[in-house]
């Protein structure tokens, strides 16, 4: 997993965008690195927020953004009503499940921005109050948005994570390499 992005490591804009997703992906599955699903769906701050919710929620919403960006219907469509499932593990859901769908997402994230004709290339964002309507953006504003929701949702795990066990984001990444940290 990536843990730190030179951006004058990458060859264009665009590996650039996908390292910076990447890393900022990396933070988020280390928040679950040895957790059971139970530990993982555990709500130990003020937020209503668990570390399983979280990769169910990022990993759903890039896929929904990507689709959105293709022009597509999106894998999964939530009822308005219970837009709280995406935060949740529901039925025979676990966080391994989840790791492996948003791996799947991931992949064809990449594989999307990697092959479009232009980062300039647009599409119109959805008709909802907190987007201006008629409003039409890049797959550049695409791969920097989903940049930025992966990482602020990072932070919450992180957070999190740290109020579960005291596990920090260095001693994750130590844990992850099979050093001992610090």
């Amino acid at each position: 997993m990536v843990m730190h992005v030179r951006a004058e490591d990458t060859v264009d804009e665009r590996g650039a965008l996908l390292a910076f997703l990447a890393e900022q992906r990396g933070g988020l599955r280390r928040s679950v690195l040895g957790l059971t699903d139970e530990q993982a769906s555990g709500k130990p701050s003020a937020s209503d927020l668990s570390l399983a919710g979280l990769v169910k929620h990022v990993a759903e919403t890039e896929q929904w953004w990507v689709a959105m960006a293709k022009g597509e219907e999106p894998a999964v469509r939530r009822d308005p009503s219970n837009w709280h499932e995406c935060f949740v593990l529901v039925g025979d859901e676990t966080v391994e499940s989840q790791l492996a769908y948003w791996e799947k997402v991931a992949a064809e994230t990449e594989a999307f921005l990697r092959t479009a004709p232009s980062l300039d290339d647009t599409f119109g964002l959805p008709d909802m109050p907190w987007f201006p309507p008629n409003e039409r953006v890049s797959l550049r504003w695409l791969g920097l948005h989903l940049i930025r929701e992966t990482a602020r949702h990072a932070g919450h795990a992180d957070v999190i994570r740290e109020s579960l066990d005291g596990a920090t984001a260095f001693e994750l990444v130590a844990k992850e390499q099979g050093t001992s940290g610090g």
